[in-house]
């Protein structure tokens, strides 16, 4: 059938050295994902930050917005550059230097504005090196092994960095009291491994992976050209009928992922449902995410890639609908927080078996659908979506929150961002289905 990605027989490839390098990044960068953006710097900040009558999860939404929108506008110049060669690699080191000593200067504050302003810092270069990082997708392997090299990265991501580091800070917070190691301390520590983890493990990337698909820099006049080139892959982007709806419903649905990904615990303790239960919560989602990032890379070799990305879509929007009953059920006193709890670690398990896989497979169908040799300014437009998406998600929660003082109902607008990106990605099937199959 014409415009048919025809189903295979999965096979278990072996990976490169170049590819295993590649894939230790994830392994390296998640412990970031997990402890500062997700479970135990979320819960720390939202218990010291803001003041009477201004929760402190108001500021870290704002916070999450602010730092993605400084990345989304540098994002596209920031592509453009990393295309020439012998810039890629020397931008990507100097990002993490950066936002490694951001958590060092992090893990000496103890005033919550302080504690924001690190958190935005780190976040941006946390976030750019994830930039680059994903642009070395073409480079280090090929289109019909991008699903599977893309989501085991996300699979040791979720076994590795955020397993290891997340219960080391876990028994930090549960017994550093009985070594003299109070809740402060025990963020400080975990802040710490955070820097070390990720500086220690990005080695066989920037040992081992490089620079294939490179242009020359220009000679004259480097700032115009740069400007010039991000407004013709605009123009690119644009005429590509298929490329352009993925990556406006990209835009929508992920903004859903990441505001999941960013306000969950900080949800939780609005709703005051404790720190153990929620952080045992979001451990479980690493665990599940583990198998479920694997099986979505082996389904898309027997499957349209597209249709695990649909899946994904519909578990989500159920998981916001189970939060928003879960949230103001809790606020109307219809049940206790004994039942909260339990259906927060029902979400925490539904969101470990689309996390990875959603991400995944939307960053490997974006590969596959740009030219290698302009990975870096086509996945800078890719980090525009990516970062203003995820601005929008914090924003409107934070918003909602301040005009109805009830955060089940912020937490429902997210349901909304799924649906319209599931929308467009269904309008823009039959032309992605063809761009695939190629």
């Amino acid at each position: 059938m014409s415009g048919e990605i025809v189903a295979k027989k999965p096979k278990k490839i072996k990976f490169t050295r170049e590819e295993k390098s590649w894939i230790m990044y994830d392994w390296a960068n998640s412990s970031f994902a997990t402890i500062m953006l997700a479970a135990v710097f979320p819960i720390f900040f939202v218990s010291v930050a803001g003041g009477e009558g201004t929760p402190g999860s108001m500021w870290w939404g704002y916070g999450a917005s602010g730092s993605r929108a400084l990345l989304a506008i540098a994002a596209p110049f920031i592509g453009v550059i990393i295309d020439y060669r012998g810039l890629k690699k020397r931008l990507f080191i100097t990002f993490m230097s950066i936002g490694i000593l951001a958590l060092f200067f992090l893990s000496t504050q103890s005033d919550w504005q302080f504690l924001l302003v690190g958190y935005i810092i780190a976040n941006i270069f946390w976030s750019a090196c994830n930039f680059i990082y994903d642009s070395y997708l073409p480079d280090i392997t090929t289109a019909d092994r991008m699903d599977q090299v893309s989501a085991t990265g996300f699979a040791m991501g979720y076994i590795g960095g955020s397993t290891i580091p997340f219960i080391i800070s876990i028994a930090l917070i549960l017994f550093g009291e009985n070594f003299g190691i109070d809740m402060t301390m025990a963020v400080r520590i975990s802040i710490v491994l955070t820097a070390v983890w990720w500086g220690l493990f990005s080695i066989p990337m920037i040992r081992d992976v490089h620079h294939k698909y490179g242009k020359s820099a220009p000679e004259n006049d480097a700032f115009k050209t740069t400007f010039c080139n991000v407004i013709k892959t605009a123009k690119k982007i644009t005429k590509n009928k298929g490329l352009f709806l993925f990556i406006v419903a990209y835009f929508f649905y992920i903004d859903g992922v990441g505001t999941v990904i960013t306000m969950a615990t900080a949800y939780g303790a609005e709703l005051e449902l404790g720190d153990v239960g929620m952080i045992g919560a979001l451990f479980l989602t690493q665990i599940v995410a583990f198998p479920c990032s694997i099986l979505f890379g082996r389904l898309s070799k027997k499957t349209n890639p597209l249709n695990l990305i649909f899946a994904a879509i519909f578990t989500y929007i159920g998981i916001c609908i189970i939060g928003f009953f879960m949230g103001f059920g809790l606020e109307l006193a219809w049940f206790g927080t004994d039942v909260a709890i339990i259906l927060f670690w029902i979400l925490a398990f539904l969101v470990g078996t689309v996390q990875g896989g959603i991400q995944a497979i939307s960053r490997s169908c974006f590969g596959r659908l740009v030219p290698p040799e302009n990975s870096g300014e086509y996945f800078g437009f890719f980090e525009i979506f990516s970062r203003f998406s995820a601005i929008l998600g914090p924003f409107l929660y934070a918003t909602i929150l301040r005009m109805t003082g009830r955060a089940s109902f912020s937490i429902l607008s997210t349901v909304l961002l799924f649906i319209v990106g599931l929308v467009i990605l269904i309008f823009s099937r039959k032309h992605l289905k063809a761009q695939l199959a190629h």
